[in-house]
């Protein structure tokens, strides 16, 4: 069995409510990936896992039986924006002696967000 190995890296996006973006990424899974909002209300986000966001339950874990909620927590930031700011985040991975299998990319810009799986011809609807 091949495992997967990924590398999500973000930009920075300031945004305008530092102390509710922590809340709201704290309230979320993102898996092995790591999070930050600094003390300019910079966020970003970056690691060694693929960018998938579950919410969080009390116990801190994630909630697996709710699924997968990446498109709502991008939806949620995007309000906490500042205006005209883009926050990119990419995805690549790869199992073992094989080409990349995994490349996504989303962009929050002008309050929506724009989604690219680079890995598959089929369209995606969400």
């Amino acid at each position: 069995m091949a495992t997967l190995q990924a590398a999500t890296t973000s930009t920075g996006a300031l945004v305008t409510d530092p102390q509710a973006v922590r809340q709201l990424c704290e309230n979320h899974c993102f898996g092995t990936l790591n999070w930050e909002v600094d003390d300019d209300g910079e966020l970003v986000i970056w690691g060694y896992d693929s960018f998938e966001v579950y919410e969080a339950r009390e116990n801190g874990l994630p909630d697996y039986d709710g699924g997968i909620v990446t498109h709502e927590f991008l939806r949620s930031l995007a309000e906490y924006l500042e205006p005209d700011e883009e926050f990119d985040i990419q995805t690549a991975g790869f199992t073992k002696c094989r080409f990349p299998v995994l490349a996504k990319r989303y962009v929050i810009r002008d309050g929506e967000v724009l989604y690219a799986d680079l890995s598959s011809t089929e369209p995606i609807d969400e």
